[in-house]
C-alpha cells in the first residue's frame, strides 16, 4: 500500500514542488497553486484531472470564490500528490487502504479506537476512485456510448455479435430521456457528488478546528463534536460498514460459468448448435435464475431496487440459471454461473398468476426472470416482493375506495393477509412507509395509463397523507424511467363507477342548466390555468410529440384545439397541491371580509329627472308633510304599494327594486322605499334565479326622481297541495321573464343567511298610506335591544334609587328572585378558578444525544389543551331591579341596575377543578355574597332550585333541559366552608309567589305552583316520522330520539356493519342496507316494497329528513371543472336533495364536514340552498363545534336546516359547554362576505368545559390489543358525565373496550411516549430495544447536516436524508425499524414537525376529532391514552363521541372504530334536536293562543 506518493514524477518536477512547498518562490497562495499545476498537469489521474477541471468550472460560473477554489485545488493535489504531513499520514492510507481493499474489515477492526472523524473523512475523501471513476475517465476518453455499452466492451471482447444486439436494448434505459444529454448527465453526476463532498469535508474540518483557534477554556467541546460525523459507508452499495445487517457474498462454487459462456451452454439452448438462430434474435435471450444473490463489486450483498443501478453503480448476481420454461425454483438442471453482469436495468412484468410479481434482470447479454433467492440473498429479496405486493394492494384498493383515508389504507393493509411463498408473516404501517417512494411511483404509472380526465389516484387524500408523510419525490420515475417497468403491474380495473345519482326533475335541471351555463362561460373565459410547478423534473421534460395531447399541439401539426399538457408532463405536485389546497382551511382562517353595509347606504343612485304630478287630493297632513295615495311619473300611474326599479349610479349594476309604502310631499316630491334584495346579494349568488327576489328589512326615503319606471313583484306563495307536490316539478321556471316581472317567496337576513317566510303583517287601516314593514321589525328590535323597568315597587323607595319589580330585555322578562346570566367578567371570586397552570412543558436540561428530535418542541401550545378555554358564565339570583335617580328626583331609566347574589360553582370554591370533576355540571353553591351589575349585561335567564324543595328527583329535574341548576349548600368563602343555604336562598325560589318557607308546608303548594310554571313549557310534542339516510350506527337519530322530537321509523346505510348496528339501537326501524339512489328510484317508480319485501316510505309519510352525504370525489376548494362537476352531478348530495324533493318533509337537516361551506369556492353550499329554496323551504346554514354541546372532542360540522312553509325555521343551538377558542372559529366567508350563525353566546357557555377525564377516567385499565367484548367496569362512575354516559338503568357490563393490537415495533414506540401533557413522537430516546417478537430495533443515524436546523448543543448532525443538504432525497438513506421513524426528521421541517404524532391525549385536555382508525401516525395522531401504552379503546371513542355505554357497535375493532369515527355526536343532534322542538311547541303555541301574548307584551310597556 503506497503511503508517500500516489504518482511517480520526475526528479526535477519533485524538488520543484519541495521549494513550493516551503515557500522559498515567496509567491502569493494563488500564483503558487498555479504553479504546482503547471508542472503536475501531465501527471495526474484522469480522475484528479476530472476533479480540477469541474473546480475551474465552478470558478469561472462564480459559483467559487478565488480563495475556495484555490484551497479546494490545493486539497486536491494534496491528496494526488499524497504528500501528507506525518499525523495525516494515517488518515489517507486508511481511506485509500478501504476503497482499494474491497473489504475494510481487516483494517476497521484493529482501528476500531481511531477517531471517528477519520471514517468520515475517508469516506469523503475523493482520491477513493468510488467505484465510478473508472468509468468516469473512460466515458470522458471515449466518443459517447451509453454507459452500458461501455460495460459491455469492458466485460468482454469476446461475443461481437450481442454488441450489435445491444444498440437496441440500452433503449429501455434511454429513449424517454433523450438519448446523448442523460448519458453526459448519467456520467457528470457523481462529479458533481465529489465537489460537494469536497466542500463538506472542508467545512467538518474547518468546524473541527475552531474550538482550539478560539483557545477555549471548555475542553469538553473538541472530542465530542469530532465524534459526530457520521459512520462510513460502502461508497459503492452506500450501507454502513458497521452494520450487523451488512453481509458478504460467500463466492462462487468451483463450477461456474462466466456470462458469455454460460450463455452457450447447451443446457440452455433452445436451438441446435446452430449459430444463426442464435444472432437472427430481435430481442436479448431470456433464461430463469434461482439461488441467486447481488452484490457489488465488493461483494457486499445489496438490493437491487434502492437506485444503486440507476445511479450506475456496477452491480453483479452469481445464480443458476435455468431455460426460460422451466418453472422449477430448484438448482436441479441448472448452470451454475459467477458474476454475471453489471445490470443494466431492472424491470417488473406483472403479476404471474395473480399474486406474485415477476421480476428481471437485464445485462448486455441477456434478460434473466428471477426465482428464488439464496439462502442469504433472500431477506434482502423479501422486502422487494413485499413492496411489490404492497403497491398492488394499494392501487387495487385506492382505485375502488378513491375516497379512503390514510387510516383505511393503513386499515386494509393491516387486515391483508400476504401470499404464501412471501416470507413475512404481517403488513404493517411501516412495511408501508418503507415502501413510499415505490408505491407512489407505482401510482403515478397507473395514473399516467388512465384516461385524461380521470382524477388522477395520487391526489385522493389518502395518497396526500403518505406522499407528506414519507417524503415522497414526485415525477422523479417519470423523468428517469431507467427501470423499465414492461408490463405495469397488472391491476383488476375497476368498472363499476358511482350509480347515476336518482334525481327528480327539478334538482336535475337546477344542477343542469347552472352547470352548462358556467361551463361554458369557464371555456369562454379560459380560466386561471395553472398547469406546472415547474421545478420537477417532469415540469422540465420536453413534450412528448407522441401522446395525443401532443399530436394536437401546432407545433408537431396538430390543429391546437384541445389545449391539453403533454400527458407525459402532467405535473404530479401541482396535482397534489391543488387537492391539498382544496382540504387544508385553517382552524383560524381570516379573510379580509367586505363590510356589510346596509344595503341602502351601498345603493348609490342617479336621478332620472323626469316628469312627476300628484294624483288626487293628499289623503293626510301630518306637519310638513302631506301624504298621498298615486302618482303619476312619466305618463306611468304609481300608487302606494306598487313596486318600482331605480337607476343606479353604475350602469353594469341591475336596477335597484322596491315597493313603495308611502308617498308625500315636503318641499320635494318623496316616496319611502322598502327594498328587494337580488338573488345575487345573496349568500346564493350567481347560482340564484335571476328573477327571485327576496325581501329584505331595509328601507329608506327618497326622492320620486330617482323612480325609473314601474315593475311587477308577485308574491308566490306555498300552493295547499304542497306537501303531496313533490318530484313534480317539471319546470325550472317560476314566472315569464318580460324584464318587468319579478316574484319573491322568502324574507332574507343577510348576516346569518337565513331565508325564512315572511311575517305575515296586517297595517291597521288608518295607516295603510305609510305602513312599512320594515320599519316595524327594524323599531321592535331596537326596542328589544334596550333594557326596560315597569311595576315601581312604592313599599321600597329610598332617596337615591327607585326599586322595581320587573325588567326586560330582547323580550325576556326578569324579577325580583329569578336568577340570570352573567358574562365570567361580571363579578370575580376568592378563588380564581384554577384553570390548569400554563406550564412549559420545555425541559431545557434534555440529553439530546438520547433525545435528538426533542428540539423540534419550540412552542408551549398543545394541542387538545384546555388552557385557553373561558370560564362559564356567571350565575346570580336578582335581589333588586332599580335605577339611581337623577338630579330632578326622576328614576335615571337609562341605567337600569341589578343587585344579586352570586352563585358559586364547584371549582369556584377551595376545592378547585378537583371539586367540578366530582359534582354535577349544575351543581350550584348559594352564598350571601352581593353584587350590583347592569342589565345590558345579563345574558339570559336560568331557573336555580333548592335541591331540597324539588318535587322530583335532581335527576328528572336537571334532565328536562338545560339552564336548569340546583344548590344543596352554602359556601362561606371567608371560613372556607360549605353549610345549611339560609332561608331567604329558599323562599325566593318561585319568584315571590308567596311560597311557603320551611320544609313541611310549603311542599304541597310548591307542587302545585311548579305543576302551573310548567304546563305552558311542557307541551308534549308527536313524534316526528323520520327517515335518516346515509344513517351510519346511529348517532344523529340517537340524539333527536334523546330530545324526544323524532322516531326514525326508516335509515338508508350501504355499509353492512353500521346498517347492523343501526338495526341492534333501534329494533323497529326499517333498515335498507342498499344503495340510496336503486331505494329513491323504486319509490319515483311507484314501488312500495324494495326486492327484500320491506315497506318502503311513500309521499307524505315522512316527516324528518335527516343525514350526511358523503362527498368525496368533488371536495375542494377551487372551481368545478367538467370532470368534478360530473362527479358532483351524480353524488350523494344531489341524489338526498332529490330524497327532499319527492318526500317534502316539514324538517329537513344536511350533515357534513366543516369544509363542505366552502368546497368549490362556496358553489357546493349555494348549489344546495339554491335548491331548497327553489323547493320552497326556508333554509339557513352554520358550523357548529361539537364540543360545545357536553363532548371532549374538537369536531366542526357543517349544518344545513330547512323547514317546511308555514313550519318554523329552526335556529342553531346556543352553546352549553365553553371550549377552546381556536376550535371555535364557526364563521364562513362566501364571496368576502363572512356570515354567522344565529348564535349569540359565541364563545361563551352554560357549563364548564368536558375533559378526557371526565370522558373516561373511570374504565378499566387494559393492555395494546384488548379484545374482550364483555368486562366489568371494576368501579363507580366518578365524574358527571361518567354517570349521565353510563345511563339509569344500571348496566355492570362494559362493553366494546376494546383497541387495535399494534405491530411490536408500534408498541415499543408507544411504550417509550412519557406520560406528559404534550408528549409525542420528538420525546422518543434514540436507543435499541428488545421488540416483543425478539428482534431488535436500530438507533436512527444522523447523517447529514440539517441545512434549517443546524446542529444539536453536543455538535451532533440533525439530518437523516441528502434533503436536509438541500439536495435531491437518496433511497439509500432511508432507515427502518428505529424506535424514533426515519420519516419523521426526514420530512418534519415541512409539516410543522409532525407534531401530535404518537401523541398521548392530555387528563385535562380534549380528543382531536375522532377519527374512524386510531393511528399513532394518522391525520389526528393525538391518539394514546393519557397513562397506558395503548391507542384509545372503542369505548372511549364512542365517549368521546358522546355515545351512551349502552349503544351497541357491529364487527370487527375496526369496523367498530370507523363506525363510531364516522357518526355525529348524539349531544349535538340533541341540541338540534331540541331547537326542532322549540319550533314544533312554538307554532303549536301560536296555533292555540295568538291573542294573549299581544296582551302580555303591552302590559310591560
Amino acid at each position: 500500500m503506497p503511503t508517500r506518493t500516489s504518482l511517480s514524477l520526475p526528479e526535477d518536477v519533485k524538488e520543484r514542488l519541495q521549494v513550493l512547498d516551503e515557500g522559498g518562490d515567496s509567491l502569493s497562495d494563488e500564483e503558487c497553486v498555479k504553479e504546482k499545476l503547471r508542472l503536475l498537469q501531465e501527471f495526474l489521474l484522469a480522475d484528479t484531472q476530472d476533479q480540477l477541471k469541474i473546480l475551474e468550472d465552478k470558478l469561472k460560473s462564480s459559483e467559487l470564490s478565488t480563495e475556495v477554489y484555490t484551497s479546494e485545488v490545493k486539497d486536491v493535489l494534496k491528496k494526488a500528490l499524497g504528500v501528507v504531513k506525518e499525523d495525516e499520514g494515517m488518515k489517507n492510507r486508511h481511506s485509500n487502504g478501504f476503497s482499494e481493499n474491497g473489504s475494510h474489515k481487516d483494517e476497521g477492526e484493529q482501528e476500531g479506537a481511531m477517531d471517528t472523524q477519520e471514517d468520515g473523512d475517508a469516506i469523503k475523501s475523493p482520491s477513493a476512485p468510488k467505484g465510478r471513476g473508472g468509468r468516469r475517465s473512460k466515458a470522458d476518453s471515449e466518443p459517447k456510448k451509453s454507459p452500458a455499452s461501455t460495460r459491455v466492451t469492458r466485460n468482454s471482447g469476446k461475443q461481437p455479435t450481442i454488441l450489435s444486439m445491444f444498440s437496441r436494448v440500452p433503449k429501455r434505459k434511454s429513449d424517454e430521456l433523450n438519448g446523448e444529454a442523460t448519458n453526459g448527465e448519467a456520467e457528470v453526476k457523481p462529479e458533481e457528488d465529489i465537489t460537494e463532498e469536497i466542500h463538506e469535508e472542508k467545512r467538518l474540518k474547518t468546524e473541527d478546528e475552531k474550538p482550539d483557534t478560539e483557545n477555549t477554556t471548555n475542553d469538553k467541546i473538541k472530542p465530542v463534536s469530532a465524534a459526530k460525523t457520521p459512520p462510513p459507508k460502502c461508497p459503492d452499495c452506500r450501507q454502513y460498514l458497521d452494520d450487523s445487517d451488512l453481509k458478504f457474498f460467500q463466492g462462487d462454487p468451483d463450477d461456474a460459468l462466466d456470462e458469455p459462456e454460460m450463455l452457450t451452454d447447451e443446457r440452455l439452448s433452445l436451438f441446435d448448435a446452430n449459430e444463426d438462430g442464435f444472432e437472427s434474435y430481435e430481442d436479448l435471450p431470456q433464461h430463469k435464475i434461482t439461488n441467486f444473490s447481488v452484490y457489488d463489486k465488493r461483494g457486499h450483498l445489496c438490493p437491487f431496487d434502492s437506485g444503486l443501478i440507476e445511479k450506475n453503480v456496477e452491480l453483479y448476481f452469481s445464480c443458476s440459471v435455468k431455460p426460460i420454461y422451466d418453472d422449477n425454483p430448484c438448482m436441479d438442471g441448472g448452470v451454475p454461473a459467477k458474476k454475471l453482469g453489471p445490470i443494466n436495468a431492472w424491470w417488473i412484468t406483472g403479476f404471474d398468476g395473480g399474486e406474485k410479481a415477476l421480476i428481471g434482470f437485464t445485462t448486455a447479454f441477456a434478460d434473466y426472470i428471477l426465482m428464488d433467492p439464496s439462502e442469504e440473498y433472500s431477506p434482502i429479496f423479501a422486502l422487494m416482493q413485499e413492496k411489490i405486493y404492497m403497491s398492488k394492494i394499494v392501487v387495487e384498493f385506492l382505485q375502488k375506495n378513491q375516497d379512503a383515508t390514510y387510516e383505511d389504507l393503513l386499515n386494509k393493509i393491516e387486515t391483508t393477509v400476504p401470499p404464501a411463498g412471501l416470507n413475512f408473516n404481517r403488513f404493517t404501517e411501516d412495511t408501508l412507509l418503507r415502501h413510499a417512494q415505490f408505491v407512489v411511483e407505482q401510482m403515478e404509472s397507473y395514473d399516467e395509463a388512465g384516461d385524461s380526465d380521470e382524477q388522477p389516484i395520487i391526489v385522493t387524500p389518502c395518497m396526500r397523507d403518505l406522499i407528506k408523510l414519507a417524503g415522497v419525490t414526485l415525477g422523479k420515475r417519470r423523468a428517469a424511467r431507467r427501470q423499465a417497468i414492461r408490463h405495469p403491474t397488472k391491476i383488476e380495473k375497476d368498472s363499476k363507477g358511482p350509480t347515476k345519482a336518482t334525481t327528480t326533475k327539478l334538482v336535475y335541471l337546477i344542477f343542469d342548466t347552472f352547470f352548462s351555463d358556467q361551463i361554458d362561460q369557464n371555456n369562454k373565459d379560459g380560466g386561471v390555468k395553472r398547469h406546472r410547478c415547474g421545478v420537477c423534473e417532469v415540469c422540465q421534460a420536453p413534450d412528448c410529440g407522441k401522446c395525443s395531447a401532443c399530436k394536437d399541439m401546432i407545433k408537431f401539426g396538430g390543429s391546437g384545439r384541445s389545449k391539453q399538457a403533454c400527458q407525459k408532463r402532467r405535473c404530479p405536485n401541482l396535482a397534489v397541491k391543488e387537492a391539498e389546497d382544496d382540504e387544508n382551511m385553517d382552524e383560524e382562517e381570516v379573510l379580509p371580509v367586505k363590510e356589510t353595509k346596509k344595503m341602502s347606504q351601498a345603493k348609490k343612485k342617479k336621478q332620472t329627472k323626469n316628469k312627476i304630478t300628484w294624483v288626487g287630493e293628499p289623503i293626510k297632513t301630518d306637519g310638513r308633510k302631506e301624504y298621498y295615495m298615486k302618482v303619476c311619473v312619466e305618463n306611468e300611474i304609481v300608487e302606494v304599494g306598487d313596486c318600482v326599479s331605480v337607476s343606479p349610479a353604475d350602469p353594469s349594476h341591475p336596477l335597484y327594486l322596491a315597493r313603495i309604502t308611502a308617498l308625500w310631499e315636503d318641499g320635494e316630491k318623496m316616496f319611502h322605499a322598502h327594498w328587494f334584495c337580488r338573488g345575487t346579494d345573496t349568500v346564493l349568488g350567481e347560482s340564484s334565479d335571476p328573477l327571485e327576489l327576496f325581501l329584505v328589512d331595509e328601507c329608506e326615503d327618497m326622492q320620486l326622481s330617482f323612480v325609473q319606471g314601474k315593475v311587477n313583484v308577485l308574491y308566490k306563495a306555498p300552493s295547499e297541495n304542497w306537501f303531496m307536490e313533490g318530484g313534480m316539478d317539471d319546470d325550472i321556471k317560476v314566472i315569464e321573464d318580460d324584464g318587468k316581472s319579478f316574484f319573491y317567496q322568502l324574507l332574507y337576513d343577510g348576516d346569518c343567511a337565513r331565508f325564512e317566510s315572511p311575517p305575515k303583517v296586517i297595517p291597521s287601516e288608518d295607516h295603510k298610506y305609510k305602513f312599512c314593514a320594515s320599519c316595524v321589525r327594524n323599531k321592535e328590535r331596537d326596542v328589544q335591544e334596550v333594557p326596560s323597568v315597569c311595576e315601581p315597587l312604592e313599599d321600597e323607595e329610598s332617596d337615591s334609587k327607585v326599586f322595581y319589580g320587573l325588567a326586560t330585555l330582547k323580550g325576556e322578562q326578569y324579577r325580583v328572585g329569578d336568577s340570570v346570566y352573567l358574562p365570567p367578567e361580571a363579578f370575580n371570586f376568592g378563588v380564581k378558578a384554577a384553570s390548569p397552570v400554563k406550564r412549559s412543558h420545555r425541559k431545557d436540561d434534555v440529553d439530546e444525544d438520547l433525545y435528538p428530535e426533542y428540539y423540534r418542541k419550540s412552542s408551549d401550545y398543545i394541542k387538545g389543551s384546555n388552557l385557553d378555554a373561558p370560564q362559564p358564565f356567571r350565575i346570580g339570583r336578582i335581589k333588586e331591579i332599580y335605577c339611581n335617580r337623577r338630579c330632578d328626583g326622576k328614576p335615571d331609566r337609562m341605567e337600569i341596575k341589578l343587585r344579586v347574589y352570586k352563585l358559586y360553582r364547584p371549582e369556584n370554591t377551595y376545592k378547585g377543578p378537583k371539586g367540578a370533576y366530582h359534582s354535577d355540571i349544575n351543581q350550584l353553591y348559594w352564598s350571601d355574597e352581593e353584587v350590583t351589575v347592569n342589565m345590558a349585561e345579563v345574558l339570559g335567564r336560568c331557573q336555580v332550585e333548592y335541591a331540597e324543595d324539588l318535587v322530583e328527583s335532581i335527576q328528572d329535574y336537571s334532565s328536562r333541559g338545560p339552564d336548569r341548576f340546583y344548590f344543596l349548600e352554602a359556601y362561606n368563602a371567608r371560613t372556607k366552608s360549605f353549610e345549611d343555604p339560609p332561608n331567604h336562598a329558599r323562599s325566593a325560589v318561585h319568584k315571590g309567589k308567596g311560597k311557603g318557607k320551611g320544609k313541611g308546608k310549603g311542599k304541597g303548594k310548591a307542587a302545585s305552583q311548579e305543576s302551573q310554571d310548567q304546563v305552558p313549557q311542557e307541551t308534549t310534542v308527536p313524534k316526528l316520522r323520520t327517515l335518516d339516510v346515509f344513517s351510519g350506527c346511529g348517532g344523529l337519530s340517537e340524539g333527536f330520539h334523546q330530545a324526544g322530537i323524532s322516531e326514525t321509523n326508516w335509515a338508508i346505510e350501504m355499509w353492512d356493519p353500521a346498517a347492523q348496528a343501526f338495526r341492534l339501537n333501534n329494533p323497529g326501524t326499517t333498515v335498507f342496507t342498499e344503495d340510496c339512489n336503486v331505494l329513491l328510484k323504486l319509490v319515483m317508480s311507484g314501488e312500495k316494497t324494495n326486492s327484500l319485501g320491506q315497506k318502503l316510505p311513500q309521499k307524505g309519510d315522512v316527516e324528518m329528513l335527516c343525514g350526511g352525504p358523503p362527498c368525496q370525489g368533488f371536495s375542494g376548494m377551487n372551481r368545478f371543472n367538467s370532470r368534478t362537476y360530473s362527479k358532483f352531478k351524480n353524488s350523494l348530495v344531489v341524489s338526498y336533495l332529490s330524497y327532499c324533493d319527492y318526500y317534502r318533509p316539514k324538517f329537513f337537516l344536511l350533515e357534513n364536514v366543516r369544509n363542505f361551506v366552502s368546497f368549490k369556492r362556496s358553489m357546493v353550499l349555494k348549489l344546495t340552498l339554491r335548491c331548497l329554496v327553489r323547493m320552497g323551504y326556508q333554509c339557513t346554514f352554520g358550523v357548529l363545534q361539537a364540543g360545545q354541546y357536553g363532548v371532549a372532542q374538537t369536531r366542526r360540522r357543517a349544518i344545513i336546516l330547512a323547514a317546511a312553509p308555514g313550519e318554523k325555521l329552526p335556529r342553531f343551538p346556543e352553546p352549553l359547554h365553553v371550549f377552546a377558542p381556536r376550535a371555535c372559529s364557526l364563521s364562513v366567508v362566501v364571496d368576502e362576505k363572512r356570515y354567522v350563525s344565529n348564535v349569540t353566546r359565541g364563545n361563551g357557555g352554560i357549563y364548564r368545559t368536558i375533559t378526557v377525564r371526565d370522558t373516561m377516567s373511570d374504565l378499566p385499565e387494559i393492555r395494546n390489543g384488548a379484545a374482550a367484548l364483555e368486562i366489568s367496569y371494576n368501579g363507580e362512575p366518578q365524574s358527571w358525565f361518567q354517570r349521565h354516559i353510563r345511563g339509569s338503568q344500571y348496566q355492570p357490563i362494559l362493553r366494546d373496550h376494546i383497541c387495535k393490537d399494534m405491530s411490536a415495533l408500534v408498541a415499543a414506540r408507544m411504550r417509550h411516549i412519557p406520560l406528559a401533557p404534550g408528549s409525542d413522537w420528538r420525546d422518543l430516546p434514540n436507543i435499541e430495544v428488545r421488540l416483543r417478537d425478539g428482534t431488535m430495533t436500530k438507533k436512527l443515524r444522523y447523517t447529514h447536516s440539517d441545512k434549517k436546523n443546524g446542529r444539536s448543543g453536543t455538535g451532533a448532525l440533525r439530518g437523516v436524508c441528502s434533503c436536509a443538504e438541500g439536495k435531491p432525497c437518496d433511497p439509500a438513506d432511508r432507515q427502518f425499524n428505529t424506535l424514533i421513524p426515519w420519516c419523521l426528521p426526514h420530512t418534519g421541517n415541512r409539516h410543522n414537525h409532525w407534531a401530535g404524532l404518537y401523541g398521548r391525549l392530555e387528563w385535562d385536555g380534549f380528543f382531536s376529532t375522532t377519527v374512524t382508525n386510531p393511528e399513532p401516525m394518522g391525520k389526528q395522531g393525538r391518539v394514546l391514552h393519557p397513562e397506558q401504552h395503548r391507542v384509545v379503546s372503542v369505548r372511549e371513542c364512542a365517549r368521546s363521541q358522546g355515545f351512551p355505554d349502552t349503544y351497541r357497535f357491529f364487527g370487527n375493532v375496526l369496523d367498530k372504530h370507523r363506525q363510531v369515527g364516522n357518526a355525529v355526536p348524539p349531544p349535538l343532534s340533541k341540541a338540534i334536536g331540541l331547537e326542532i322542538k322549540k319550533c314544533v311547541q312554538g307554532k303549536m303555541k301560536e296555533n292555540a293562543t295568538e291573542p294573549v301574548k299581544q296582551e302580555k307584551m303591552e302590559v310591560c310597556n
